[in-house]
């Protein structure tokens, strides 16, 4: 933690906000591909007509918490833009000869949004392709494809459904609308392990959630929800020491409001976390019991807790043409403690969010499922009219669960500072350094270049059309 500590405070001194800009005199949040708004935020109207309506607390949303400042906020609204965006990386594609191979890139994005918010729904979607030329490796030459959607609707005045689902086919994982986005906040205690990074590899993800919430009393909540994450390497000769892997989850919750803004619940959590080397397929299972609080001492701040038990039973399958009988390694289970802590707010001018975890996650390419302590931070500022400014910070250590597999045991640092200025109406001119170090000793791929520096210039043309408010 105290190299987070370090790296955090050398970002502050830079600032840096999203790579699409706002028009005036409101600026527009950033694209919804960096996660979708909180109930927190789509509740604030309903709250204020309503004041039995419950919000789902943030250990049991699935959701990201917001992170434009509200001086930034817009709703219905249709946008679109282009992109382009040049970068020096230092590890640009891993090792050469013991050396890490720095390259320049140079990469042209388009990108479309729509934001509709009626009296039931509230919809976002967001489409960003991309391609992106290397001036030295050519053969890295690339086309991205970022994509997401998320709603939320009341199917009755107490029943409400939810919904995202995001894609991301890409060569190399800086490549997001949101530049200045690198980390996801969120306060939930089942999140997928994003914290593994190869260089410059062709790589396919998809992550999404769906749940319903019902309030059947004027203080009584319940509701249910699924996840599933998908990770997939077409190429695993560029990845040695990585593998695909996937994720499914379900969720059941009871929230008790036990003052206007305290909420407390417990909730109940499965997962099937897989992972897939080449001798077998490695899966975990955990069952967790967790109680959970949530304050919200203004509309826009809250604070979580959650904390309980979870049970992990992992094992190694061999597919049937590779072994005689038994085709599986001896099982072990574990009992674990499950904690997290998260804030959130988001003031005029500026907007913050923290979590910390420590649960079991899917290995996020490792070869199994992992213990992961997990901590991210992220503020953005609105510095003047025309210039703005974000810094996001993260951490992440992950165990292995299965014994013989321990010394794939490791660290990921990471930190993206970004300043943003508006060039009058529809350009907008982005600089920003992102600081990646990992410690994986015994992944290939990561082992002998473990630090990237990444710089990158970004000049970006937006238009968007309001939809009425």
């Amino acid at each position: 933690m105290k190299l987070l500590a370090t790296i955090s405070a050398g970002l502050m001194l830079l600032t840096a906000p999203a790579l699409w800009s706002q028009e005036q005199p409101r600026p527009a949040p950033a694209p919804a591909v960096s996660g979708p708004v909180s109930d927190a935020v789509i509740s604030d109207a309903v709250i204020n007509d309503e004041n039995d309506h419950m919000l789902t607390p943030p250990p049991v949303s699935g959701q990201s918490y917001p992170t434009a400042p509200t001086a930034e906020e817009r709703s219905n609204y249709l946008r679109g833009g282009l992109a382009f965006t040049t970068a020096y990386t230092d590890n640009a594609v891993g090792p050469v000869n013991g050396l890490p191979v720095s390259d320049v890139s140079y990469s042209v994005a388009p990108m479309a949004a729509l934001d509709e918010t009626t009296s039931r729904l509230h919809l976002v979607m967001t489409y960003a392709p991309g391609f992106t030329f290397y001036q030295r490796e050519s053969s890295l030459n690339e086309e991205d494809q970022n994509a997401s959607i998320s709603f939320q609707y009341r199917l009755s005045r107490h029943v409400t459904i939810s919904a995202r689902d995001g894609f991301q086919k890409s060569s190399n994982v800086f490549n997001q609308p949101d530049l200045g986005s690198a980390v996801d906040v969120s306060g939930g205690a089942q999140e997928p392990n994003l914290s593994v990074i190869p260089p410059i590899a062709d790589r396919l993800s998809n992550s999404g959630n769906v749940g319903i919430a019902y309030q059947f009393a004027t203080n009584s909540m319940v509701g249910a929800s699924g996840t599933f994450t998908n990770l997939h390497y077409p190429n695993q000769s560029e990845v040695p020491g990585l593998f695909d892997s996937e994720s499914q989850g379900g969720v059941a919750f009871y929230s008790l409001r036990v003052a206007k803004r305290h909420y407390l619940g417990a909730t109940y959590q499965y997962q099937r976390l897989l992972s897939f080397p080449e001798a077998g397929t490695n899966e975990t299972q955990t069952h967790a019991l967790l109680l959970f609080y949530t304050v919200y001492p203004t509309q826009r701040l809250s604070i979580s807790f959650f904390g309980g038990p979870q049970r992990a039973d992992a094992g190694l399958q061999f597919p049937a043409t590779a072994c005689t009988a038994p085709c599986a390694t001896p099982g072990s289970q574990s009992w674990n403690p499950a904690a997290g802590v998260s804030l959130s707010w988001q003031g005029h001018m500026t907007s913050l969010a923290l979590s910390y975890a420590h649960l079991i996650s899917n290995g996020g390419g490792l070869i199994g499922a992992v213990q992961m302590d997990s901590g991210a931070a992220l503020i953005r500022q609105q510095l003047s009219r025309t210039l703005s400014a974000s810094v996001a910070a993260g951490y992440a250590q992950n165990d292995l669960l299965t014994a013989p597999l321990m010394s794939s045991n490791g660290h990921t640092v990471s930190g993206t500072a970004t300043l943003q200025r508006q060039l009058g109406q529809h350009f907008n001119l982005q600089l920003g350094y992102t600081r990646l170090h990992q410690d994986y000793s015994t992944i290939a791929v990561l082992a002998t270049t473990p630090d990237t520096n990444r710089e990158f210039v970004s000049v970006s043309y937006q238009f968007s059309k309001g939809l009425g408010r």
